[in-house]
């Protein structure tokens, strides 16, 4: 379908100035927050009710018509990519908080909405809404849906898929899917952790009914300095082995130390070659015996340092610098680029100790702060697109590390997605068949393929030009990861 002729029909389902098609109008949503990548869509929609969203998608089925739904614009991945000859359908205008029901602890929200601003509007009924990304004053929870995000505090209260229970879903051709259920199991396949995670493939979130949790009694962190990264390693592993789960638990190594500190001025130590923040929460009494334990095996790991936070407002300070690493790196570097692999626990010295040598090789530093707790790796590549060939050279070095995540036993993410830039990464971590089955997945809901095309899964085509699978003995197999 010609451009304008587009306009016209989405222009007699919107008001005029809901259709943007003109270039300078395209541009904010030519990226995500991966800014390396851009692509200006043919036309960008913003509807404000869900009937108009049914029109859209029934327009875009008719005429075959991409479509790429996209939330706040924060995601890490690419997910949100426009397609050059697709609508990029913008959701930020859906940003109402339907129903508040403190008594089943539940809160119905449509995509839109901020993540911090459930918690904001539920803390009259001593209620909070616990998964929370670096970026949750930013983020909409529908892109938190797309992406299945975490946060600081997911080792103890899981990701997004464990704090929902339902989702109102429009399907390409404008039908309604409603999915999971406010009772404790719902008949049928679990569909609602398909659909979290699914990078906006499958169809178009509408509504998420959230669970919400008490506010905890207290909260108190212990800050923990160490000269080696290996041992800092070492005591999230005793925490977790002595049984304790933290509401969180992170690390952040010396590079990224010192450009937070210069950045925000948290109080952390200079000296460290890594900093532990691990947090606890509950009751004033629970609170107590953890934090006191937790204290006796940053000692015993061999904890240079060692800071309790004393009020509420010291714990804030502490996460604060946690909080703003990604800033932190833009200040030290004209451009960085932020992984999301996932290790076990155990492995976390190993693969510190391989990005280490792949900085070496590659001549790019590299700033790396994680979910500790969960092995939930965020190393941040520092580099300067402006100089010829840097920005291929971060892209092979982010691709090794993800490598060397799956070869450690792990994953190639852990709450970013896979978007345009792990695609490539799929070819190694699955199989032929697993892949197969991926597609069949996406067919089941999307026959033509007109949402978000060419993200997250790749095609065995790709996979066999990137020489990412072999022939061995008549069979397509993947290649052998490489050793680090």
């Amino acid at each position: 379908m010609a451009l304008q002729e587009l306009v016209n029909k989405l222009r007699a389902i919107l008001p005029h100035e809901s259709v943007l098609y003109e270039t300078e109008d395209l541009r904010p949503y030519e990226c995500d927050g991966l800014s390396a990548y851009r692509q200006l869509p043919l036309v960008v929609v913003l509807p404000h009710t869900e009937e108009q969203i049914v029109k859209i998608l029934q327009l875009c089925h008719a005429t075959r018509t991409p479509i790429v739904a996209r939330g706040a614009g924060t995601g890490l991945s690419g997910g949100a990519l426009p397609h050059a000859q697709g609508v990029l359908l913008s959701l930020a205008k859906l940003n109402q908080i339907v129903a508040i029901d403190p008594l089943a602890r539940i809160a119905c929200v449509q995509p839109g909405v901020r993540n911090l601003a459930i918690s904001e509007a539920v803390a009259m009924y001593g209620l909070y809404y616990a998964p929370d990304p670096s970026s949750q004053i930013a983020c909409s929870i529908g892109g938190n849906v797309a992406e299945n995000s975490g946060g600081v505090h997911c080792l103890k209260y899981g990701l997004t898929v464990h704090n929902i229970v339902k989702l109102r879903v429009l399907m390409i051709n404008g039908e309604y899917l409603e999915i999971g259920g406010e009772s404790l199991d719902s008949a049928g396949y679990d569909l609602l952790a398909l659909m979290t995670g699914s990078e906006g493939m499958l169809g178009i979130v509408t509504e998420i009914t959230v669970k919400l949790i008490p506010i905890p009694e207290k909260a108190q962190l212990v800050m923990a300095a160490f000269d080696d990264v290996l041992k800092a390693g070492n005591a999230v592993a005793n925490v977790i082995a002595a049984g304790i789960i933290p509401a969180g638990m992170e690390m952040m190594d010396k590079i990224t130390i010192h450009a937070v500190e210069e950045f925000l001025h948290a109080g952390y130590d200079l000296d460290a070659a890594a900093i532990l923040l691990c947090e606890s929460d509950g009751s004033v009494e629970e609170v107590a015996d953890e934090i006191r334990r937790i204290y006796a095996i940053m000692q015993q790991s061999g904890a240079t340092k060692i800071s309790t936070s004393r009020n509420e407002a010291e714990r804030l300070k502490f996460w604060a610098g946690r909080k703003a690493a990604f800033p932190a790196a833009g200040r030290v570097s004209p451009d960085y680029y932020c992984m999301d692999g996932t290790i076990p626990r155990k492995r976390l010295a190993h693969v510190l100790n391989g990005i280490e040598k792949l900085s070496q090789e590659y001549g790019l530093r590299c700033m790396n702060v994680f979910h500790a707790g969960d092995g939930n790796l965020h190393p941040l590549i520092l580099y300067d697109a402006n100089q010829p060939g840097e920005l291929e050279r971060t892209e092979e070095f982010g691709g090794k590390i993800l490598e060397m995540c799956i070869h450690a036993g792990g994953t190639i993410t852990g709450e970013h997605g896979v978007g345009m830039e792990k695609i490539n990464q799929m070819c190694i971590q699955f199989s032929k068949s697993e892949l197969e089955m991926f597609h069949a997945v996406k067919a089941a809901f999307d026959p033509m393929g007109l949402l978000n095309p060419g993200k997250a899964v790749p095609t065995l085509h790709r996979c066999a030009e990137l020489g990412a699978m072999h022939v061995h003995r008549g069979e397509e197999r993947f290649a052998e990861l490489p050793r680090f």
